[in-house]
């Protein structure tokens, strides 16, 4: 059985009623958000798992308001994954953010880097773009919303490091085509992603993908705490209010 079925199958199992469950005996298990999530941590485990359709990341340790924002718009249809929806199907937003503070505060680990098979004018060129970006498209930096570490900004913006090429570009691709994952509604992210080419993608996914995580940039740098004040107006759309507010 693939892991996308294999995550489906353990969501209906938790979240299904209890006549499913009648044959089933009884089990003592503490009600703790940690039990409850073990059918996220089928797919989001302590490691990057690449299924047959899609890579499934780590979720520990990332930003609160984040993971809650992901949530909702795999529950409400912004973003699409029939596991996903089937997972978190009628469940309250209060629920979903204590999701997200639990996963929040976990620790995240990272992988090793992925080699750097890059040729020199395609790590110059996205170092470039990644640092300055490029004012005449439009394009900010990519350190302007992520962190001057690419470490994340707290509570809405995801650090960059620490995920694989493929998935990368994955998300590229999807922001740039509106394809299965990412849907159809668009934000900020969408706008950038379709002023870079193949190749500029390309650059940035692998350069991303090649950088260490250390302890000592993890404690030095953590989730940066503001978002520069023109980036937070162009991205308004997609930061999403604990209590529902856009």
């Amino acid at each position: 059985m693939d892991l996308m079925r294999r995550c489906a199958l353990i969501a209906f199992l938790f979240f299904s009623g209890p006549s499913v469950a009648a044959d089933i005996p009884p089990v003592d298990a503490p009600d703790t958000m940690a039990e409850r999530v073990k059918a996220c941590i089928a797919c989001h485990g302590p490691e990057d798992k690449e299924g047959r359709d899609a890579y499934y990341p780590r979720i520990a340790g990332k930003p609160e308001g984040y993971l809650y924002n992901q949530l909702r718009n795999f529950r409400d249809g912004r973003r699409h994954y029939r596991p996903m929806a089937l997972l978190l199907e009628g469940l309250p937003d209060q629920y979903l953010r204590e999701m997200a503070a639990y996963f929040a505060s976990l620790n995240q680990v990272f992988p090793p880097p992925e080699p750097m098979n890059s040729s020199p004018a395609e790590v110059e060129l996205a170092r470039t773009l990644i640092t300055r970006g490029d004012a005449e498209r439009k394009i900010p930096a990519c350190v302007e919303c992520h962190g001057k570490d690419l470490m994340g900004i707290a509570p809405f913006i995801p650090g960059l490091l620490g995920l694989p090429r493929a998935y990368i570009m994955a998300q590229f691709g999807n922001w740039q085509h509106g394809g299965l994952m990412r849907g159809q509604t668009p934000d900020c992210m969408s706008e950038i992603a379709r002023q870079l080419t193949t190749d500029e993608a390309i650059a940035i996914a692998a350069w991303l993908a090649a950088q260490p995580v250390s302890e000592a940039l993890l404690k030095r740098s953590g989730p940066a705490a503001v978002l520069p004040a023109e980036l937070a107006r162009r991205c308004s759309s997609i930061v999403l209010q604990p209590g529902g507010a856009q």
